[in-house]
């Protein structure tokens, strides 16, 4: 595996998982996505924070709403139970246990 995908697994997780830490609604915009994004290190651009929402809604972890021209992303069942390291999915980083 190369640093790219190592570095796109992360960006995955740390959206799912802050989805899960969501606990009014599992639901946060792009916008809020990308600041978490950067405060873990992911210094990365709206549009590629919505090319991984697109990569997750099409792995049925999140659902997405759009809302003007902001995407909505809301962790699913499934994308909680990867959050939480319950379920492995290729291309999302496993988390470590205890985290």
């Amino acid at each position: 595996m190369d640093y790219s995908e190592l570095i796109t697994q992360d960006i995955r997780l740390v959206i799912l998982r802050t989805l899960a830490e969501e606990k009014t609604g599992y639901s946060l915009n792009e916008s809020i996505l990308q600041s978490v994004l950067g405060l873990f290190g992911h210094k990365v651009s709206r549009d590629r924070v919505r090319t991984e929402l697109a990569w997750l809604s099409e792995q049925h972890l999140v659902n997405l709403t759009d809302v003007l021209t902001v995407k909505v992303a809301e962790i699913t069942s499934r994308g909680l139970d990867v959050a939480n390291g319950t379920v492995t999915v290729p291309g999302v980083k496993r988390p470590r246990p205890g985290c």
